[in-house]
């Protein structure tokens, strides 16, 4: 049957049994909301087989980070989007989220101000901001986790794209914004906590965020939301626009040529990207316990490109595989060599390109080709 007469679900099917790494993530993931409750929950903490409540948020936490780069492998890999500021719409994601869960606080704070945060008393104001109303509802917060990353990116990208800004010049500019969402996030008269953010979280849809329940079920739609954004975007770059993103990417005048308008087609593949990003950060965010605007960081968006390039850019697993590689390394080396991880990071950054231009997953699946060439052979 022609690729182009098949519906979008035996599509996804076709590519999944084309992608064996693919394959093997879902299995991982599955494998992972499975065990992770039974060891945390069932299994007694005298147990060597006990997880731990630390690593379950540890986890948690991982997976929230393979969210927002398979988010940046979509762009970059496949539509040759090279962002500097996807750090923002993570961080946009996890601010609309907090703002509930600064709602939710109510009466419980230090200050027992049953409308006002802690910080807004603190700092003498009398009233609520007006952007502040409608936070106190989950389902209002949950839909400004979609529409504040995804309007931004839609206004920025429309103006980006018109324009023709592309490469280097694009990136500056994405670095850019989230240095100013940053320096802005950082004034306490802007009403978001300033330098200290939104800590001290009590419950969520009323269940207390600190009891083992609402830690796992928090951990639970992660792995949900995980791997409902590997299959998204996998059906997406197996779809016909995925096909002509990949044009874009490898030629873009030539694919304007033909007639394809390639700035819709940017713009919309950036818009669900910065989309993904943000509810990757509103999971981030109940987990963790914080955001504050140091989220907003351009280092830390340059690192979610580190991932992806160490990873496999171009492959959607194999940026999970570089958000886990490295942030379970800077977990195990800011504790063993702290004033040496900034280095390795970066010497990472150098020397994967030369000698890993493909990434980890593209050495080991470029490994496994020549051993099985080797085998037929011989």
């Amino acid at each position: 049957m022609d690729a182009m007469t098949i519906g979008p679900r035996n599509r996804l099917i076709a590519a999944l049994r084309a992608d064996r790494g693919g394959q093997w993530f879902l299995a991982v993931l599955l494998a992972t909301g499975v065990l992770a409750p039974l060891l945390n929950l069932a299994v007694p903490p005298s147990s060597a087989l006990h997880l731990s409540s630390y690593t379950v948020t540890l986890i948690g936490k991982y997976m929230t980070y393979a969210m927002l780069a398979i988010a940046v492998d979509l762009i970059w890999g496949y539509c040759g989007i090279l962002s500097l500021g996807h750090g923002a719409f993570f961080a946009l994601g996890g601010y609309a989220i907090g703002m509930y869960l600064m709602r939710e606080i109510g009466t419980r704070g230090v200050y027992g101000d049953p409308v006002l945060p802690d910080f807004m008393v603190f700092l003498n104001w009398k009233q609520l901001p007006w952007f502040w109303y409608g936070f106190n509802h989950f389902a209002f917060a949950a839909l400004m986790v979609v529409v504040v990353p995804g309007l931004l990116a839609l206004v920025f990208g429309f103006l980006a794209f018109r324009s023709r800004v592309s490469g280097v010049y694009l990136s500056i500019i994405t670095q850019a914004l989230t240095y100013a969402l940053m320096l802005a996030f950082f004034r306490n008269d802007m009403g978001f906590g300033g330098n200290n953010g939104f800590t001290d979280f009590k419950d969520i849809l009323g269940f207390n965020l600190q009891a083992p329940g609402t830690r796992m079920a928090l951990f639970l739609v992660t792995v949900l939301a995980l791997g409902g954004s590997y299959l998204l975007c996998r059906c997406i770059v197996a779809s016909r626009a995925g096909r002509v993103i990949a044009a874009i990417r490898d030629a873009e005048s030539r694919a304007r040529f033909l007639g394809y308008r390639v700035e819709s087609y940017k713009l919309w593949v950036f818009v669900f990207s910065a989309v993904l990003a943000g509810i990757a950060g509103a999971l981030y965010v109940p987990q963790i316990g914080i955001i504050n605007p140091s989220e907003f960081s351009p280092a830390n968006s340059i690192e979610i490109v580190i991932w992806v390039a160490i990873g496999g850019r171009g492959t959607l697993y194999g940026a999970v595989v570089g958000a886990l590689l490295v942030n379970y390394a800077k977990t195990y080396f800011t504790a063993a060599l702290p004033s040496m991880w900034l280095y390795a990071l970066g010497a990472l950054f150098v020397l994967v390109p030369l000698f890993l231009p493909r990434g980890v997953v593209g050495a080991v699946t470029q490994l496994r080709s020549r051993m099985i060439g080797a085998g037929a052979t011989s």
